[in-house]
């Protein structure tokens, strides 16, 4: 049989393959065929030496860049942004705010908060996302979250998260919301069998992922390690986010989040933490010693008045550092391109004099994270750069906008420190996503219309 036609994206402005040398061409193309890079750099390097069928795209005017990963989200919120009650709060009172709220998702909020979550993380350029949810209620479950990823087309990470500690066991969630360590345990085996692909190039990967410290029984973080390594699957959950976590820990535990959750096996490179903005010196060495990630969420960390994390200590100690961009109530925003610009502001108002310590981040810096860190956070190899032999995860963002008037002398820098944009041309595993600025695979306005009926039917308890 012959090999597929291949693509071939020509007379790019820029193209910005974030390697280990940080190559960029300008003019530059790249040749894909059935899903993976063939050749990326000049003009002449991404043509074939001879006669071959390939589909040729002029892309004149177009910068064009390895696809982001968002390593930390929670799609399901996409419901209850904005909510009134919880704008001005700090974490657990946000918490407390939302729980009843969250109690009443069922399988149809649950697909389309996913798919509208997704698709707002397309549009801005994301083609890898961790979704981390963590309580399924009614007739909701994960296999409601690959149902919509597969719609969008976006390469999709889905952990079977979890509660299991209630109100009246010392937790934070009420004991509504919390389900049997038995019956979690039981779906994130048929959870795994079902869906999880290991192989380069998968589409779908289950993550296990029991939600906090406040919210899991130490038990159940055990447990769950165990069968995340016995099943070869990654591990993931939120670590001290707040003084109230870390309050919480030292008071029920007698010891600081890392710690705990260090003495129960939470540690290594098949292990990446949520916000980690409230860690010592020490335990950034022992985090980067073991290779155990952080899923960096400025804007929710700024939203929630929760604080700065240290990203310039842990990358200093060798540890892997992704973006996320958190909860879509929390954000209450799903574009990674404007996380990319937090990352990068908030990094220098955390190392300016007088207030931190290490060096002044820069934007490629602040796309490094967003694309080769969060891959490294999520355990693949197979995306974060443009080059021959990876994935064909591509976003491609013209520099004729308004936006970027002025700013044409150093493109990439523009599309980060400029007002952030919606991607032109997104594809994923070579197949197009977003095609000039629109999703190919979901009515958008039809998907918003009824996102909004549920998110009315959520807060107002309708049935």
């Amino acid at each position: 049989m012959a090999a597929p036609p291949a693509t071939i994206l020509t007379n790019l402005a820029m193209v910005a393959t974030m390697d280990d040398e940080g190559r960029e061409f300008s003019p530059g193309a790249i040749r894909f065929r059935d899903g993976w890079i063939e050749a990326v750099g000049s003009l002449r390097d991404a043509f074939p030496k001879g006669p071959e069928r390939a589909r040729v795209i002029d892309m004149s005017g177009y910068a064009l860049l390895p696809g982001l990963v968002n390593t930390h989200h929670h799609l399901y919120q996409t419901l209850t942004r904005a909510v009134p009650a919880v704008q001005d709060v700090p974490l657990f009172d946000w918490l407390r705010g939302l729980y009843p709220l969250w109690a009443r998702l069922d399988s149809e909020s649950v697909y389309t908060a996913t798919m509208t979550g997704l698709a707002e993380l397309a549009l801005s350029g994301c083609t890898t996302a961790f979704d981390h949810q963590y309580l399924f209620p009614n007739d909701s479950s994960i296999d409601d979250q690959f149902r919509a990823a597969q719609q969008v087309g976006i390469r999709f990470h889905a952990s079977r998260g979890s509660m299991s500690l209630g109100e009246s066991d010392g937790g934070l969630p009420p004991d509504s919301v919390v389900e049997s360590e038995e019956a979690i345990l039981e779906d994130c085996e048929r959870a795994a069998a079902l869906f999880h692909d290991p192989e380069p190039g998968a589409m779908r990967r289950v993550t296990i992922a029991p939600c906090s410290p406040f919210s899991v029984t130490p038990g159940l973080m055990r447990e769950s390690a165990e069968m995340a390594r016995r099943l070869g699957l990654r591990l993931h959950t939120h670590l001290a986010e707040t003084k109230d976590e870390e309050e919480f820990c030292r008071e029920r535990f007698g010891a600081r989040p890392v710690q705990y959750a260090e003495e129960l096996g939470w540690a290594g490179e098949d292990v990446w933490f949520a916000h980690a903005v409230h860690t010592d010196p020490g335990e950034a060495v022992r985090m980067g010693r073991a290779g155990t990630g952080v899923a960096h969420c400025p804007t929710s960390n700024m939203r929630l008045a929760s604080g700065i994390a240290p990203v310039a200590r842990y990358q200093e100690a060798g540890v892997p550092v992704g973006l996320g961009v958190d909860g879509s109530a929390s954000n209450d925003s799903g574009h990674l391109l404007a996380e990319v610009r937090s990352a990068l502001l908030l990094g220098r108002l955390a190392t300016a004099p007088g207030v931190g310590s290490g060096e002044m981040p820069t934007a490629r810096g602040a796309l490094r994270m967003a694309t080769r860190g969060g891959a490294r956070a999520l355990g693949r190899e197979d995306v974060g750069s443009l080059e021959a032999g990876k994935a064909a995860d591509l976003i491609a963002v013209s520099l004729d906008r308004i936006e970027y008037a002025g700013a044409l002398h150093d493109p990439v820098a523009a599309l980060v420190m400029c007002s952030p944009a919606t991607v032109d041309f997104s594809w994923v595993h070579g197949r197009p996503v977003v095609e000039h600025g629109r999703l190919t695979g979901v009515d958008q306005e039809e998907l918003a219309a009824r996102h909004n009926r549920l998110a009315r039917r959520l807060l107002q308890g309708d049935d």
